[in-house]
């Protein structure tokens, strides 16, 4: 490919697409006149065409389909040029001068729809539709055409590292390029807002362009996988979106896909609507061992069974019946544990994927919830010598209750929130502990020692009395930590980490989601490295 020298002004005049006045030389401008010449000669023809309307109509219907879409563009856009997927054929030149307006439209696809290209950048596009007889193949009733906007880049944000928290030196890696070093895999968590609760009466101040499922479902898409992690722990995905989408997505980037909704005994808007936890792992680097899945709705029944008087019971599963669920997945590493004591075990890994959608108000179902959950991953642990992760939106800010028992392994017995107890679940609170040795990656920024231009912007971010972000849900009505990853430090140590986002880069599009970032969420990404086992 050589650079163009020489512009015909001659195609600019007659409204030729710019792609095709640029030539690299005189020379090549004058071996390719023949060819040139006939553009001019079409473009002329086509501006100066002034057939009847319905002419131009009956000559569309060539597919024999009922219903024929045609999409335009008031630009000189992509013509003769391979057009995106599925637009349909495009004429080398077709017709398009608007005896109305004097705008002169250009065909750019013959299809029921239409994908701008980068060449539509700028331009406005109509699509117009007419029905058809299919047998006489002519057009019933008048055509509908609506014009959209112009049409404006995809906004590409700003690319987000990986930053090394472990070792010598502090620096940083380039997540293009970067893959998993030997021993080492990643693990990504992100509450992606679910299409049902991405409305605009909530999210008024996102374009609501950008707000609609067909876009935030590719800018997601290309922002996830973008992270090239190796396991992926999603959260807000509808049962419609993971089987019609995610699921078959990322099956084409090598993922295999694990997937549990949530119970429906409150839910009452469309069944297939319905939200979950989705769990992706590289099929390269994982193979799927176990799922496990944790339903608080059956629990919160065995619960009320065992401690609720009969007849109390209704109130009480009323209170404490949310739908909530957890995907909890063991893994086998299939890139080895060399190092280790021993370099044949099988490295197996428990993932815990979770979503505790409970009301503020209800603090006490809140920790019931995660400590329901942490008392299933004790009893996998005491069966198996297993790492663990335990993802998920938490909806709880630090130095709240479930905070403190998921990073410390017990509650404050003196902390405010465990005055709302209603039912009496949480007593005694001295049976509030666990046996896990969590730890939340993200503390890991805290906890460096040592100064670096990248560990003083992560450490801004971080909140220095909790050790966690300053965020990872920014809304216009609330900003703060409610997402966590968390990993067992007897058998996992934290090697990189995603960096975290300024707030104020956030609060030019007012607040999440926006145009560049398409969930209310950040992602948190983290690198780990399994540890030698140490015999108990």
């Amino acid at each position: 490919m050589e650079q163009a020298t020489i512009q015909c002004l001659g195609c600019l005049k007659s409204k030729i697409p710019a792609a095709k006045s640029y030539h690299c030389s005189a020379k090549c401008f004058s071996d390719a006149w023949q060819h040139h010449r006939v553009l001019h000669e079409r473009a002329s023809s086509a501006l100066n065409e002034n057939g009847a309307e319905e002419e131009e109509l009956f000559g569309r219907f060539g597919s024999g389909s009922s219903g024929i879409l045609n999409s335009g563009s008031g630009s000189m856009s992509n013509l003769g040029q391979s057009p995106g997927i599925n637009n349909g054929p495009v004429p080398l030149y077709p017709s398009g001068s608007d005896k109305n307006s004097g705008e002169t439209w250009f065909e750019v696809g013959r299809s029921q729809t239409y994908t701008p290209t980068a060449d539509d950048i700028g331009h406005v596009l109509r699509f117009e539709c007419a029905a058809a007889d299919t047998e006489k193949k002519i057009p019933v009733g008048p055509p509908t055409s609506i014009m959209t906007s112009r049409v404006i880049p995809a906004p590409t944000p700003t690319p987000r590292r990986l930053i090394q928290v472990n070792g010598d030196v502090l620096g940083h890696l380039d997540i293009d390029s970067q893959t998993s070093s030997f021993g080492t895999f990643t693990v990504l968590s992100y509450n992606i807002l679910a299409d049902a609760y991405a409305t605009s009466d909530t999210y008024s101040y996102c374009p609501t362009w950008a707000l609609s499922w067909t876009y935030r479902r590719q800018n997601l898409m290309r922002e996830i996988i973008g992270y090239h992690a190796d396991i992926i722990c999603l959260q807000e995905v509808q049962l419609n979106h993971f089987e019609d989408f995610f699921a078959p997505e990322f099956d084409k980037h090598g993922y295999q896909a694990l997937y549990k909704k949530r119970t429906t005994e409150v839910y009452a808007g469309v069944p297939h609507a319905i939200d979950g936890c989705a769990t992706f792992f590289r099929r390269d680097r994982f193979s799927h061992v176990k799922k496990y899945e944790v339903e608080f709705n059956k629990a919160a029944q065995s619960l009320t069974d065992a401690i609720i008087p009969p007849t109390q019971k209704r109130v009480a599963l009323s209170r404490l019946i949310k739908d909530n669920i957890a995907l909890i997945a063991v893994l086998e590493a299939k890139f080895g544990n060399q190092g280790t004591e021993n370099p044949g075990k099988r490295q197996l890994l428990c993932v815990a994927n979770t979503h505790v959608n409970v009301h503020q108000d209800l603090k006490d179902v809140k920790l019931w919830e995660v400590q329901t959950l942490l008392k299933g991953l004790e009893k996998i642990a005491n069966s198996a010598d297993i790492p663990m992760l335990v993802c998920g939106d938490f909806n709880s800010i630090p130095g709240s209750t479930p905070h403190g028992l998921l990073a410390i392994g017990k509650v404050d017995q003196l902390h405010p929130d465990l005055a709302i107890d209603p039912l009496g679940i949480l007593r005694p609170v001295s049976k509030l502990t666990h046996q896990l040795p969590l730890v939340s990656a993200y503390s890991s920024f805290a906890r460096m020692v040592g100064v670096g231009y990248d560990l003083e912007h992560q450490r801004r971010r971080m909140d220095p009395g909790t050790n966690e972000p300053l965020f990872t849900n920014c809304t216009r009505d609330f900003t703060g930590t409610v997402d966590y990853i968390f990993y067992t430090a007897d058998s996992l140590s934290v090697e990189s980490l995603l960096e975290l986002l300024d707030e104020e880069s956030l609060r030019k599009d007012t607040a999440l989601p926006s145009p560049e970032w398409s969930s209310d969420h950040i992602a948190l990404l983290a690198e780990f490295r399994c540890k030698p086992r140490i015999r108990r």
